[in-house]
């Protein structure tokens, strides 16, 4: 059977590490409870690390994580925030205090920068902030929606809940991101490849038959000639064109970082074909799926919105929810000025209306998100399946141009038929 080290706290809230067998994660999970104990991490290992004895302390891992060099993260990533929201909602759910589950997380932290940002909410709760508070000034690492979600739990007397809550929509957010981005890594190596092949063989193999077609002083092909030009160009030139791309593409990271043309790049990309109704659906689920927690755990509809504002990727749908919230106000209520933006899908905005009159719009807004996701993950399907041929066939094309373009050549010094 698998082996789990596995991290646990006891009803008196002390910290309990050690390596067991279990059938499946849920097994071990459903063992430690049978034991009276909170389970924290369970994690399958291999047999030669279950040989130890699982119990590295914390001042050890951070150690090694210093070690790492390049290789270690000098800031929390959302992947560690999704990790510690769940672990605090599972602590404080079974009923330990909150400065006993700082302390308790802090002992797990394995990497310095979780360390020191632990240490410091929980000195800022033991000089009696809130935990809303003391987040707040985090705003590197919290959102402006995740405090506000945590005021909310604490307004309400259900942190625990709300954090479970949260943590549930930081993994489903980060479900549907990396869906995205997995769906994205074969077209991108291929790309890759494909520009790595062209540029070996203009850069290195061309040149080379340069020398043989001047010795024979025969004419040439035009379409050699161009392949020829071309070769030699980049051979004498690639440290100039190089530093061009990357000039390029800092002047365009430097545009999209500036508010002003980073507007005008947005109604551009909510233009495009293909990438607008992609943004668009994007943009919709992460609105829905927000908005939806917001107002599942208490916080108004208008307040959320004034949140959410914030929270929006694209320029256009800032502005769109802004106006909404403006119109809201004053009492239109809310699925006519989104209808009115002509920013929102239409299927979102009549959902979204049968859940303001039906008086369910929390659970609403929680379908909108499902759909827009599922319709995501379709298009990016679809959009790969669609560009990868498209590039595998221009790769074909643009190689076998050019060898063909060599041989022609070639046959020509040799008086051969083609």
């Amino acid at each position: 059977m698998p082996m789990y080290q596995y991290k646990a706290v006891s009803s008196a809230g002390e910290l309990r590490e050690g390596v067991m067998e279990g059938t499946s994660h849920a097994g071990v999970i459903a063992h430690l409870q049978s034991t009276g104990l909170i389970p924290i991490r369970a994690t399958e290992v291999s047999q030669a690390a279950a040989g130890g004895n699982g119990t590295e302390s914390v001042a050890a891992r951070q150690t090694t994580a210093k070690r790492s060099g390049l290789f270690s993260k000098a800031r929390v990533s959302q992947d560690d925030l999704g990790i510690l929201t769940r672990e605090l909602a599972t602590l404080l759910k079974a009923g330990l205090p909150l400065d006993r589950s700082m302390e308790i997380l802090i002992g797990l932290a394995e990497k310095p920068p979780v360390g020191e940002l632990l240490v410091a909410i929980r000195n800022d709760v033991r000089g009696g902030a809130s935990l809303s508070k003391a987040l707040d000034p985090h705003r590197d690492v919290f959102t402006r929606f995740y405090v506000n979600m945590v005021k909310a739990g604490e307004v309400g007397g259900a942190l625990g809940n709300v954090l479970m809550r949260l943590a549930d929509h930081m993994e489903r957010s980060k479900e549907v991101r990396d869906n995205v981005v997995s769906a994205l890594v074969y077209p991108v190596i291929l790309f890759t490849v494909a520009v790595a092949s062209v540029l070996i063989l203009v850069i290195f193999v061309v040149p080379q038959f340069k020398q043989i077609f001047d010795q024979s002083g025969k004419a040439l092909p035009f379409a050699t000639e161009v392949v020829l030009a071309v070769g030699v160009f980049m051979r004498q030139f690639w440290p100039i064109l190089f530093a061009g791309a990357g000039l390029a593409i800092w002047l365009l990271l430097r545009s999209l970082a500036n508010p002003v043309s980073r507007a005008k790049w947005d109604v551009k990309f909510l233009r495009w074909p293909i990438m607008g109704k992609l943004v668009t659906k994007v943009e919709m689920a992460r609105f829905a799926r927000s908005l939806a927690t917001l107002l599942q755990n208490g916080v108004p509809l208008l307040a959320g919105l004034s949140i959410l504002k914030d929270t929006m990727g694209n320029v256009v749908f800032r502005d769109a929810v802004e106006i909404v919230a403006r119109d809201l106000k004053e009492g239109r209520g809310m699925a006519k000025p989104m209808n009115e933006a002509n920013v929102f899908p239409k299927l979102a905005v009549q959902m979204i209306a049968v859940g303001e009159e039906t008086g369910k719009l929390d659970e609403m807004l929680f379908q909108v998100a499902e759909v827009y996701d599922r319709e995501v993950a379709a298009a990016v399907k679809r959009a790969l399946a669609l560009i990868e041929p498209v590039m595998i066939i221009g790769l074909a094309l643009l190689i076998g141009g050019i060898i063909m373009s060599l041989l022609v050549a070639m046959f020509g010094l040799m008086d051969l038929p083609l």
